[in-house]
């Protein structure tokens, strides 16, 4: 048989890797159990000791933490690797654990395999440790300083850590709530300079000016981290580095500060901080900025390079009017603007200043059942954005509180002079409904928008139909939605379709027809 050259073989291992996964080509006749000498695959007719290294590395990285285990028991040369493997995933999935074990036998089984392969690894640099024990419960925190003392050395690039939530010891008076400190020591004397990203969730985090420069740290992600705004600022200062920034639910955290030293940042995303009351960033590289929660005092430092702009608010009113108010100083430049306001009890204002850079405005709303808001004063936004080109309204309600259009004489709804938008390319509202006001702002978008391409009316509460177990859709809508539904597509008909020019294509969505044809039905009764 012609020898294959050892090029060949690299080239033709590679593709199996791509073909078939890395798992294919480790040995797996039954005569050879656990024998240590013998690494013939025999489907390949390779075999591992010839291949060179770096390819024998490239296989076993590219395993799941089991099946690397495992080839481990059958080669000398993959024992090699799965003692210097340079990334660890530790959860129930990768060691194969019982999901539906009680909490204790959990907790018990995956702390002695991690302690155990730890144990094992001391001495050994690695490149990234990611530890989920949230399933877990009562840890004895000495595990976890043991194993990162391990693991955080002078190479480590990933430290990713999720605890289980934090448990409450009732034995002491007053009760207290234990969580994990994590130690921030071992960041320091030159060992925090190699680390890349950074993940913290359900523990303390309490750096002081003492500790080291985290010159690499481009990525920090913060959940349930117990941390104060001045701690964050110290953190911060010693990362310059720093490219994203994610903090959620970090409730100690009162004023949020970005020092202007972070020349890198270019992504932050803050939600659920309940008692934060000032975000103030000085970042002025900074490009996308997310907000999740009670706004208070925001300042992104007149920042002109922030194009993404996300507003999520859903405990807070006006969220919509706040944006047209204030936004434009924000980020005047912003050029995709996506903003979520549970209620609006004030109109939308017209005001002279322009997101003369916006193209893409997402605005959900979810309307009481008052009905006061005017949907037609949404006008203002488009007439202050001359580059808008896609317009996305999403509306939720349970029952319409607004005056419906029904019964209206068409020559009564109302119109904006002087108003065109001569980008605006695609047009969608979800939740579409009879409504007078938002029946007027499709109208006055049909007749001030000669660019348009796409109208896409939406009259069911949810973007599409999913079919379960029962062949029904899921959720199903109630009677009310199914009755505005209805009284949606008669408005549709009598008031918007004849507007439609030619050369755009309208698309209407109603409640799927499969499901909902004998409610369907009962609607169009109720109407008539």
């Amino acid at each position: 048989m012609r020898l294959m050259s050892r090029k060949g073989q690299r080239q033709r291992c590679r593709r199996r890797i791509q073909d078939r996964g890395p798992v294919a080509l480790v040995a797996k006749r039954k005569s050879l159990h656990c024998q240590q000498d013998d690494n013939y695959d025999v489907d390949t007719g390779i075999s591992c000791p010839d291949l060179p290294e770096d390819i024998l590395r490239h296989i076993h990285a590219k395993m799941t933490l089991r099946d690397a285990a495992r080839a481990a028991c059958a080669s000398h040369t993959f024992r090699h690797n799965w003692i210097s493997r340079p990334n660890l995933k530790f959860s129930l999935e990768t060691l194969g654990l019982n999901r539906n074990a009680s909490r204790d036998v959990i907790t018990r089984d995956l702390i002695s395999k991690i302690d155990l392969i730890m144990q094992n690894r001391s001495g050994i640099s690695m490149k990234a440790l990611d530890l989920n024990l949230y399933s877990c419960e009562n840890i004895d925190f000495a595990y976890l300083d043991s194993w990162l003392r391990i693991a955080v050395t002078p190479g480590i690039e990933e430290l990713i850590l999720t605890l289980p939530l934090p448990s409450i010891v009732f034995e002491t008076a007053p009760p207290i709530v234990s969580v994990y400190n994590f130690p921030c020591s071992l960041l320091s004397n030159g060992s925090g300079n190699s680390i890349q990203y950074l993940n913290l969730c359900y523990c303390t985090l309490r750096p002081t000016a003492g500790l080291g420069c985290l010159r690499s740290l481009t990525r920090l992600h913060m959940y349930c981290t117990q941390i104060t705004g001045d701690e964050l600022w110290c953190l911060l200062l010693n990362s310059p580095a720093l490219v994203c920034l994610k903090i959620w639910y970090c409730e100690e955290i009162i004023s949020l500060k970005i020092p202007s030293l972070l020349q890198g940042l270019r992504f932050l995303e803050v939600a659920e901080c309940d008692r934060l009351q000032v975000v103030e960033s000085n970042a002025p590289n900074l490009t996308t900025f997310y907000f999740e929660g009670f706004i208070g005092e925001i300042s992104l430092g007149g920042s002109l390079q922030v194009k993404t702009l996300c507003m999520i608010c859903l405990r807070q009113t006006n969220i919509v009017c706040y944006a047209r108010q204030s936004l434009v100083s924000i980020a005047p430049n912003v050029e995709t603007l996506t903003i979520s306001s549970p209620n609006e009890m004030v109109n939308t204002p017209m005001l002279s200043s322009k997101f003369l850079h916006l193209k893409l405005l997402q605005i959900s709303m979810g309307m009481a059942f008052s009905g006061v808001y005017d949907y037609l004063s949404l006008v203002s936004f488009l007439d202050a954005s001359p580059c808008l080109e896609n317009f996305i309204l999403a509306i939720s309600q349970h029952r319409m509180g607004h005056a419906s259009i029904l019964g209206e004489p068409s020559h009564d709804l109302r119109q904006i002079p002087q108003q065109r938008h001569d980008k605006l390319k695609s047009v969608t509202i979800t939740g579409f409904c009879s409504a007078k006001s938002l029946v007027e702002l499709t109208c006055h978008i049909l007749e001030n928008t000669t660019s348009l391409d796409c109208l896409t009316l939406d009259t069911t509460c949810h973007p599409s139909c999913s079919v379960t177990k029962s062949d029904k859709c899921h959720p199903l809508m109630d009677g009310d939605s199914l009755v505005e539904a209805q009284k949606a597509l008669l408005a549709i008909r009598r008031y918007v379709a004849g507007k439609v020019p030619s050369m755009v294509k309208l698309n209407i969505l109603e409640p799927c027809s499969r499901c909902h044809v004998v409610e369907s039905l009962v609607s169009t009764a109720k109407l008539s």
